[in-house]
């Protein structure tokens, strides 16, 4: 073992720790629920809406149904076979719209993003999709530079899917793969060959669609060097155009699917990291460029460009490449963001069906952000798009940043320069470790409670 790779190796064992995803700051499980209340939240959605107009808005949309559940999965979902779910689901989403409208007291808002998530979105019918979306646009101005996305199962997209939401505006495309192995796709029952990801891809392409992303992960259960090589070699096959190669999180306790396996099954530690920097490695050698946690583009890619230019975002949807303050999320579990304030869907379709007939909004929970949470997030807003942060050193919390930051300097995951902090190229694996080091409230707690994944 080289002095090199060893000094990885004691890093890893070092910085393998509970570490949240930076979707958003505060996390969610640091809310203040104490100082939200629906009213707060439409005040803070409506004033973000008057100063942001010529921003647009971004709209991201929850479709929790999937046939089957795959077992790796962190999200909301509803597991079904019938689909007469579709059109009441739908009817709901639209209503949920409509008292959003209703906040902006009848204005027309310019649509900026669409984003359809899940879930599964392509397990609604084509037809119900265009009613769907349809129904959002009527009472919209589509921004000139609009933004329209949808993730696709590759084993239950049909072209009819393809061509109904491109006719409709949508030109990206994020395609969930995983992994090509058949035993690990076994493991986390998700199951589609390379033949069904060509023929989406090869229908897609040919339909228009400019950008297509693939969603692989690292770490999943009985995956190997040979398994992420394979996958790796054959996804450069069909050139997608973007790659999140992402660290599974492992939260059986959140979601009880995960018990599928045994943590036995999973790689850990240096030999998921391996596995990581393979697939990192091959990527690059393909001519992506690393734009930030686990993200990699085509040059000529938007998403790349807006990391060129210090452009790009994060939010709950991952990275953008545009700055939206208003984010609004319908649909179950959805989270909205006001940039001064957060909300989030109840997490059940009977509860969320129950409080639309009702003529509620929908939250649940979420958290007004205060003067020192809105310094804070732009600081790991910073790191986590650009890898560098400029703090100002009259406030008084950089003394403490400072402090937290000195053993991460020690480590070579950050240099700092007077007032600049930069992630150096050790320190891009790292960058949820060095986030935590601005995370005020985490610090705070000190707690020995896990809350989030592992953050390697």
């Amino acid at each position: 073992m080289s002095t090199q790779e060893k000094s990885m190796e004691e890093l890893v064992q070092k910085y393998n720790v509970a570490a949240p995803r930076y979707t958003s700051y505060p996390t969610v499980p640091f809310w203040d629920e104490r100082t939200f209340s629906t009213e707060a939240w439409k005040d803070q959605v409506y004033r973000t809406f008057q100063q942001s107009k010529d921003k647009g808005l971004s709209l991201y949309i929850h479709l929790p149904f999937c046939e089957s559940l795959c077992t790796y999965c962190g999200c909301n979902t509803r597991i079904t076979k019938n689909h007469q779910v579709e059109l009441p689901y739908i009817t709901s989403l639209l209503k949920e719209w409509e008292m959003y409208l209703a906040v902006f007291n009848g204005e027309k808002p310019l649509l900026s993003e669409i984003h359809l998530g899940g879930g599964t979105p392509t397990f609604f019918q084509p037809e119900n999709l265009k009613l769907l979306i349809e129904g959002i646009l009527k009472h919209v101005n589509v921004a000139a530079e609009s933004c329209f996305s949808f993730e696709a199962h590759p084993a239950n997209t049909k072209t009819a899917h393809l061509q109904i939401l491109f006719d409709l505006g949508f030109r990206r495309l994020s395609l969930g793969i995983q992994d090509f192995d058949p035993l690990v796709q076994f493991m986390i029952n998700r199951h589609q060959s390379f033949e069904e990801v060509e023929e989406v891809m090869l229908n897609a392409r040919k339909i228009g669609f400019d950008s297509i992303n693939f969603d692989l992960i690292y770490g999943l259960p009985r995956q190997t060097i040979a398994s992420v090589r394979d996958t790796i070699e054959k996804s450069m096959l069909l050139g997608p155009d973007r790659i999140s190669f992402y660290s599974y999180a492992h939260v059986p306790w959140l979601k009880p699917g995960q018990r599928h396996y045994t943590e036995a099954d999973l790689p850990k530690g240096t030999a998921k990291l391996a596995l990581y920097n393979l697939g990192k490695r091959m990527i690059l050698a393909k001519g992506y460029a690393d734009i930030g946690m686990d993200h990699f583009a085509k040059k000529e890619d938007e998403l790349y460009l807006a990391f060129q230019q210090e452009r790009l975002h994060r939010n709950f949807m991952g990275y953008a490449d545009r700055f939206s303050p208003l984010l609004i999320g319908i649909g179950v579990s959805s989270i909205s963001d006001a940039w001064g304030g957060f909300a989030q869907n109840v997490k059940t379709v009977e509860e969320y069906h129950k409080l639309i007939s009702s003529g509620v909004l929908p939250v649940v929970k979420g958290h007004i952000l205060n003067r020192e949470d809105l310094i804070i997030r732009r600081y790991i807003l910073d790191m986590m798009c650009k890898g560098k942060v400029r703090l100002n050193p009259t406030s008084y919390l950089a003394e403490q940043i400072m402090e937290e930051l000195s053993t991460l300097v020690q480590d070579g995951l950050v240099c700092i320069e007077n007032d600049l902090i930069r992630c150096t190229a050790t320190g891009r694996s790292f960058l949820r470790n060095i986030c935590m080091a601005f995370d005020q409230r985490l610090l705070n707690l000190r707690s020995k409670t896990q809350l989030f994944s592992e953050a390697i």
